[in-house]
């Protein structure tokens, strides 16, 4: 487990360099979901922070959506016991997805509230960089959801402007794939907080974990697809694609 951390670690180290994601000074606000990735980040960053030349403050905010099946709980006393520090904000989400009829299609709002909220406190607290921990595998998943519904080749930026500029998001687990996040997740003994009331339907039937299996189903063709997916996504060539801003068209 500690040559899997050490890995996770140096894959997040090396993002951080080469797309230029925390400074000295910085005041970094992590986003914590429950999930382990989440969790996994504020452990990499706590390490990073002890041990990195320049010196950044870290944060960390969690939103509480008000949905029955999850309990913030045991994430507040785990926190407390790594000596994080955690807040907790309490939200309405869970009826305002309800009173304006997004239950077939939940995400779409509940994220739009969420990243509301969340820069609402990094507002309140002074922070300049909001860190989240989408990994590899979500890079991926995310490219490929663009590129099937047609909404062009795009995927989670790894050091983009947020909240109309006031801040940037960053994600250093871009590097790293899931299952190493997963692997090293087991020796941290992460409280279980419980699923959305809509986490089940959207396993089964959703956009994202449909792609996510793909994916799955695909490495057995194809050894090493996400490491190939992510050295494709370093290297593009607008030249060779439909956009004619990249032509030399009128």
């Amino acid at each position: 487990m500690a040559d899997s951390f050490a890995t996770l670690c140096r894959l997040a180290g090396t993002a951080v360099v080469e797309y230029e994601m925390i400074q000295d000074g910085d005041r970094l606000l992590v986003g914590i979901s429950g999930g382990v990735d989440s969790m996994m980040l504020m452990q990499v960053l706590a390490r990073l922070q002890k041990r990195a030349p320049v010196k950044f403050d870290l944060f960390a905010v969690t939103i509480d959506e008000g949905f029955g099946g999850i309990d913030h709980a045991p994430l507040k006393a785990y926190a407390e016991e790594q000596g994080w520090n955690l807040k907790v904000i309490e939200t309405p989400i869970a009826r305002l997805i309800v009173e304006k009829e997004a239950e077939n299609k939940p995400c779409g709002l509940c994220s739009r509230l969420r990243r509301g909220f969340i820069h609402g406190y990094a507002e309140e607290i002074g922070a300049n960089k909001l860190a989240l921990g989408h990994h590899r595998d979500d890079l991926c998943v995310s490219l490929l959801m663009g590129l099937f519904r047609g909404t062009g080749l795009k995927t989670m930026g790894p050091n983009v402007p947020g909240n109309g500029g006031k801040l940037r998001v960053i994600r250093p687990l871009c590097h790293a794939p899931k299952d190493l996040i997963e692997t090293c997740a087991e020796a941290y003994g992460f409280p279980v907080l419980g699923q959305c009331d809509y986490s089940e339907r959207l396993d089964e039937s959703g956009d994202r974990a449909r792609i996510e299996r793909l994916l799955k189903e695909l490495e057995t063709d194809f050894p090493n697809l996400g490491k190939s997916m992510l050295h494709s996504m370093k290297d593009v060539r607008p030249g060779y694609l439909l956009d004619k801003r990249y032509l030399g068209l009128k």
